[in-house]
């Protein structure tokens, strides 16, 4: 039987494929779930025929597994759109999740806590931070900085949505200063005055 660190291949193959799967679901993105799928479906597939198919065609076997759970986890993956969002790039980087909302999990301070993110995938728990002052659970949050890794600077979504209609107040008010102005420097229209005709009562 053909051995890698001193097991059996078949059994690197599956290890190696549940790792993957496990990194998945810490890290959604499609970034190692086929090839985790893949390789745990030909470990075990090699653990199951290692007795019946002979210990020098055996790699070869495996490596057809491979390639061919591969190609249909890569299928199944792109037709159900599990991740959802199908014709959009599935993986994201972090600076994506600025403007994100979520939804605070645990108290976050400027030393720590945790929200839940939209559209987080499997995973979409992350460690967040505030500059300053303190969201309390449940409250609405938008991501101000996505920062690196699993760590995110939130703002709540309140103080975000008035600055927001702040800045349309003062447009608003801008503009109907405006109008008023122009209304005040238009010239008055000429009143054209009808001209009095006499009736002949007979």
């Amino acid at each position: 039987m053909v051995e890698v660190f001193g097991q059996s291949l078949s059994l690197v193959l599956a290890i190696a494929g549940a790792a993957l799967v496990v990194a998945e679901a810490l890290a959604p993105g499609a970034h190692f779930i086929v090839l985790g799928v893949a390789l745990l479906l030909a470990g075990l597939l090699g653990l199951a025929l290692g007795s019946v198919v002979p210990a020098t065609v055996l790699p070869l076997v495996l490596a057809g597994a491979v390639l061919g759970v591969g190609a249909a986890t890569f299928y199944v993956y792109r037709e159900f759109d599990f991740y959802g969002g199908k014709g959009t790039d599935q993986t994201r980087d972090s600076t994506s999740l600025r403007g994100t909302t979520g939804r605070v999990t645990e108290d976050v301070s400027p030393t720590g806590g945790e929200v839940k993110l939209e559209g987080g995938g499997f995973n979409p728990y992350f460690r967040a931070r505030t500059v300053d002052g303190e969201i309390p659970e449940g409250k609405e949050v938008m991501v101000t900085d996505p920062g690196g890794g699993n760590l995110v600077t939130v703002e709540s979504l309140s103080i975000v949505e008035d600055d927001i209609d702040r800045k349309l107040d003062r447009g608003r008010e801008r503009e109907q200063k405006r109008k008023r102005e122009r209304a005040a420097d238009a010239p008055e229209p000429d009143r054209e005055t009808r001209p009095e005709t006499e009736t002949d009562l007979g």
